[in-house]
């Protein structure tokens, strides 16, 4: 497989007044392209950070990450803007919509970004929601947004979405849909897609899960009969 992003001794500090937290603590991995990872750990294990990384919204205290070769450190804000808007989708817990934008007004705004972007009316169909296109936010449910919200990441066709408690804030049938929105759109189109979760049952649909504590990489599983969404007890 071609290795997509790499991640070599990577550490992240924070100064909070004259208190160093160390976030991320020499932490090395590669991520292939069109692998589906799962990242398990406990609050303040620096996950959330980790993904910041990885999308080129926060940069490294040490070690390096590359991006087909590629190391965004060094990249100048120009270049670190392109990659993401280009390469990386982000999906939260919480859904971000602009509230004074229709569902279909909100996917088309990541549209205008991407270089090959996928047809918005195209994406709601996938999610269900192809009959709201024309409602705001306030008029959808949680899981309605969220689905828009996934829809609006993936439209713009990134290499690598980058998902931070995408069904945390959902019931379990619910996040079983998302689940399989983002199972669907890695095994369809190859894309690599990274899961944050308190949810160990989540890590079940990884080809490898990233076990974290304490800032630092503790453990890599493999799995050789990833289960479907549709399997999971959520």
């Amino acid at each position: 497989m071609e290795c997509l992003i790499e991640a070599k001794g990577i550490s992240k500090d924070f100064e909070l007044g004259d208190v160093t937290v160390h976030a991320l603590k020499d932490v090395s991995f590669q991520i292939e392209k069109g692998e589906m990872i799962v990242i398990l750990g406990p609050s303040g294990s620096g996950k959330s950070t980790l993904l910041n990384i990885l999308g080129g919204i926060e940069t490294v205290t040490g070690g390096a990450v590359l991006y087909q070769g590629k190391e965004l450190n060094r990249l100048d804000p120009g270049a670190l803007t392109k990659y993401r808007r280009e390469h990386v989708g982000f999906v939260f817990q919480f859904y971000n919509l602009m509230p004074g934008l229709t569902a279909k007004e909100n996917v088309e705004l990541a549209a205008e970004l991407g270089k090959d972007p996928f047809d918005a009316m195209e994406l709601l169909e996938q999610v269900g929601l192809a009959d709201r296109a024309d409602h705001f936010p306030s008029k959808l449910s949680g899981g309605q947004q969220q689905r828009i919200a996934i829809a609006r990441a993936l439209c713009k066709n990134p290499d690598m979405l980058l998902c931070d408690e995408p069904t945390g804030a959902l019931d379990s049938q619910t996040g079983g849909q998302i689940l399989k929105l983002l199972y669907d759109f890695n095994k369809r189109y190859e894309k690599a897609v990274v899961i944050i979760t308190h949810n160990q049952n989540i890590a079940e649909i990884a080809d490898r899960v990233f076990c974290f504590k304490d800032g630092e990489l503790v453990k890599i599983t493999v799995n050789e009969r990833p289960k479907k969404p549709e399997e999971l007890e959520l």
